[in-house]
């Protein structure tokens, strides 16, 4: 019975820190936490199969999601490239890729999400890519 009640308590106390820590933090990081989330699983079903697992590309074929100097460079050109595919050669790393990158037809909100994924994982630190950043670069390209 004693060993049920400290169990118990212990339980109590972990739930209180845990909803402590979450309490804290704020709305910003809510929200990135959620994109990010979400673009992990968007960036698993349509950009790792070729991109890979760790955004390591493949040899000359496929770039590398892992330049945040490119990322930052073309963050306004980033969603075209998703949503519209990409046909023109691109240099990153110093390295050249001219293969074509085929159009995802993904909405505003999940082209949002993997691109905070993607510029927030493999070395990337770039912080959230809003859906109305997002919505703004589709209207440009084309």
């Amino acid at each position: 019975m004693k060993l049920k009640i400290t169990v118990g308590f212990a339980v109590l106390i972990m739930m209180v820190v845990i909803c402590s820590i979450y309490s804290c933090q704020s709305d910003e990081q809510i929200e990135f936490e959620r994109y990010y989330s979400a673009g992990s699983l968007v960036y698993q079903s349509h950009c790792q199969n070729c991109h890979g697992t760790h955004g390591e590309g493949l040899q000359a074929l496929i770039p590398p999601l892992t330049d945040s100097g490119y990322l930052k460079k073309n963050n306004a050109n980033l969603a075209c490239f998703i949503k519209y595919g990409l046909t023109t050669k691109i240099t990153i790393n110093n390295r050249e890729f001219d293969e074509k990158m085929l159009p995802n037809d993904l909405p505003p909100i999940d082209i949002a999400n993997v691109l905070t994924y993607i510029n927030n994982s493999f070395g990337n630190k770039l912080g959230t890519t809003p859906v109305k950043q997002v919505e703004n670069n589709l209207a440009t390209c084309r």
